[in-house]
C-alpha cells in the first residue's frame, strides 16, 4: 500500500502531490483571483470583484483595499464574529480609533449609515447596509491572557486564538507592528450597555446575516474571525465568515454627496476627502 508519505519522500513525489492540489477547495480559503468566485452578489458583475474569502472560526485574513471599496461580510453559521481593524494604506500610522468611531456619531452602536472613523476625525470607511443589528464598537477583541483563562489556550495557531494574537500576524504581512494593532470592532456579536453600566452579551442574529462597508480612503482591512470577549459559550466554536469586496465608486459617491446626514459626518466626510485630494497632488 502507498501512502501520502510515500508519495512525497522524493522532490519528484513532492512536486507531483503539490501539483495534485491545484484545484483543490475547502471550506476556508480565498479565490483567487477573486473574479473567479462562482456567485457574485446581485448586480455586481465578477469582474468588480477584488476579494472572495471564506474564513474559518480561529484563522485571520488581511488584504489592502482602494477607496471606493464595497466590503461585504457575511455570517455563514450565525456564530462568526468578525475582530476588524483598518489602517490608511498610504500612512499606516493612521487607524481605526474607536473611541472616535463612538463620539463622534454621538453613538455606540453601530448599525447602517454609522461611519468608522480615525483619530484624525476622517471616517475610513461608512456601513451602509445592516440586516443583523449585533455588533459592538467598545470591547474590542479577545487577549491571549482572556483565551487562555477560559479556553486553555490563546496562541496564534492554538484550538482558540485571541483576536489580538490573530491581528499581530495579519499586521506584520503589510510591515506594521503589535504596537499598531489598536482595538476593533466586532461584528455579528453584539453587546449592550445597561443601566448600571455593565455589558451585556445579546449574541448572533443568526446564520446568513450581512453587513456591508465601503471605503472612502484606501485601507489595510485586517479581519480576525474568533470568538468574542464576552462569548458566554464556554467553548471556542466561532463559525464560517465570509469576505467579499467589488469596486463601488458610485455608493462611495452617494455618501459624498448626501446632504442630509448629520453635520459631524458631513465634517469627517470632508476631511477625508480633504486627504484623498492632498495626496492625489504629490507627485
Amino acid at each position: 500500500m502507498t501512502t501520502s508519505l510515500d508519495n512525497t519522500a522524493t522532490t519528484k513525489g513532492a512536486r507531483d502531490h503539490a501539483r495534485a492540489q491545484a484545484d483543490r477547495r475547502v471550506d476556508g480559503m480565498p479565490t483567487v483571483p477573486a473574479t473567479a468566485w462562482p456567485a457574485p452578489p446581485t448586480g455586481v458583475p465578477a469582474d468588480a470583484l477584488t476579494w472572495a474569502e471564506t474564513v474559518p472560526g480561529g484563522r485571520y485574513t488581511v488584504k489592502a483595499l482602494a477607496r471606493g471599496t464595497r466590503l461585504r461580510l457575511t455570517d455563514l453559521t450565525g456564530t462568526a464574529c468578525a475582530s476588524v481593524l483598518l489602517w490608511r494604506t498610504d500612512a499606516p500610522w493612521e487607524r481605526l480609533s474607536l473611541a472616535d468611531t463612538v463620539k463622534v456619531p454621538w453613538q455606540a452602536y453601530l448599525g447602517a449609515g454609522h461611519p468608522l472613523l480615525s483619530d484624525q476625525g476622517r471616517v475610513l470607511a461608512t456601513i451602509v447596509a445592516d440586516d443583523s443589528g449585533h455588533h459592538d464598537a467598545i470591547c474590542g477583541t479577545t487577549t491571549l491572557a482572556q483565551n487562555t483563562a477560559k479556553y486553555g489556550a490563546g496562541e496564534a495557531h492554538s484550538d482558540s486564538p485571541a483576536g489580538r494574537e490573530l491581528l499581530v500576524l495579519a499586521a506584520a504581512k503589510h510591515g506594521l507592528t503589535p504596537t499598531d494593532v489598536a482595538p476593533t470592532v466586532s461584528f455579528f456579536h453584539g453587546v449592550r450597555v445597561e443601566d448600571d453600566g455593565a455589558l451585556t452579551s445579546t449574541g448572533s442574529a443568526g446564520a446568513g446575516h450581512c453587513v456591508d462597508l465601503v471605503l472612502h480612503l484606501p485601507c489595510i482591512v485586517a479581519v480576525a474571525n474568533t470568538a468574542h470577549p464576552l462569548d458566554p459559550s464556554p467553548t471556542f466554536d466561532t463559525g464560517m465568515l465570509e469576505l467579499m469586496a467589488w469596486h463601488a465608486d458610485d455608493d462611495l459617491q452617494a455618501l459624498i454627496d448626501d446632504t442630509t446626514v448629520d453635520p459631524e459626518y458631513r465634517r469627517a466626510v470632508a476631511n477625508s476627502e480633504d486627504a484623498h485630494h492632498a495626496a492625489r497632488s504629490i507627485r
